[in-house]
């Protein structure tokens, strides 16, 4: 297992990946908060903590690959890649903007580190899928992460990814979903509800881990291990997040999914983050 960080630098991460991701968005004028900060520590812990990587060689064969299949949270993929090195964190800013390398739904290789372009939503998992076949087939030791919205996984081509991955035993792959039970239009739950959300994903075949309490980076830590260490299977961490976490007035609140804050927004956002 890889060794244990220390979980306060782990969550002053978080708080200044929040901090740049309401920054961000209020210099863009658009983009979207709401999913983006509740996958803060999902990320946080991934590339921090799990995921094997090197942002001073970004296409190292041996990596281990992260796929954000909910392209419009990129925001919080740049924060956290430039918290890793990846690129300049004076970069953020440029979001959303002509000529940036930081695109409103993430562009492969723009900026480096990003392994995919993503935002038709329900890809995700199928990529993540020819990638483990692809490292099976070469006996590569990588690890494939695979991130995707609750709302999202309303999507057939996701349970049909579901069905390829559990079919062929791809037990390299790491399945998440950042369940914050709010989507574009509404409550998941009257939108189209998932549950019994983790019994559907274990009839598909799936290792099946729940957490709890997504928003903790020591319990996800925890979830990555446990799926590290599962065989003959693939995992998915189902992680019970909220959506806007960190900001009161963006938590639990759908309008928030897709609409940047103001100054006057972002200076109350600010004073509550730090």
């Amino acid at each position: 297992m890889n060794k244990r960080p220390d979980i306060e630098k782990l969550k002053a991460v978080a708080r200044d990946v929040r901090i740049d991701i309401m920054k961000m968005l209020t210099e863009a004028g658009s983009g979207h908060p709401g999913g983006s900060l509740s996958s803060v520590e999902i990320l946080v812990a991934l590339y921090f903590y799990k995921l094997r990587h090197d942002p001073k060689n970004p296409s190292w064969p041996d990596r281990d690959r992260f796929i954000l299949s909910k392209g419009h949270v990129c925001p919080a993929l740049y924060a956290v890649l430039a918290h890793a090195g990846y690129f300049p964190k004076e970069e953020l800013m440029t979001l959303r903007k002509l000529g940036s390398r930081l695109q409103g739904h993430s562009k492969k290789d723009s900026p480096p580190g990003i392994e995919v372009s993503s935002g038709s939503l329900g890809q995700g998992l199928s990529i993540a899928n020819g990638m483990a076949l692809a490292m099976k087939l070469d006996k590569k030791p990588s690890r494939i992460y695979c991130l995707m919205g609750d709302g999202e996984t309303h999507e057939g081509q996701v349970w049909e990814a579901a069905m390829t991955a559990a079919h062929y035993e791809l037990d390299n792959i790491c399945a998440i979903v950042d369940y914050n039970k709010l989507c574009i239009d509404g409550r998941v739950e009257d939108v189209m509800s998932l549950e019994p959300c983790a019994d559907k994903w274990k009839a598909f075949g799936f290792n099946v881990i729940d957490v709890a309490d997504g928003n903790s980076i020591e319990i996800v830590m925890d979830a990555f291990d446990k799926a590290q260490t599962a065989k003959g299977a693939p995992s998915i961490m189902i992680c019970h997040t909220i959506k806007g976490k960190g900001v009161s007035f963006t938590e639990n609140k759908c309008e928030w999914h897709g609409v940047a804050p103001n100054k006057e927004q972002l200076k109350r956002a600010l004073e509550e983050l730090k």
